[in-house]
């Protein structure tokens, strides 16, 4: 079976940043968060972009919808951590 790495720093193939987006990671940060790809050089983060796209995003779709991604529990918590 051929592995496709993304991530050569850590190791981190194209079928495991798809796995972890199904499991939820909807963004490089959060694939970060889940494997570490994307937080050494950073050359793989424009390819993890491309893997994620524009698929299938719970946070997405409520954005699409005109809703919060977030609902936020202390507004000024939020502008205080900007």
């Amino acid at each position: 079976m051929n592995r496709v790495y993304v991530c050569s720093c850590f190791g981190v193939t194209e079928k495991q940043v798809k796995e972890h987006a199904d499991a939820g990671a909807c963004t490089p940060r959060q694939i970060a968060s889940a494997c570490k790809a994307g937080t050494d050089c950073g050359s793989c983060v424009r390819r993890i972009q491309a893997i994620l796209g524009r698929g299938n995003c719970p946070r997405r779709e409520l954005l699409d919808q005109g809703m919060p991604a977030l609902a936020p529990s202390a507004p000024e918590e939020l502008s205080e951590a900007a």
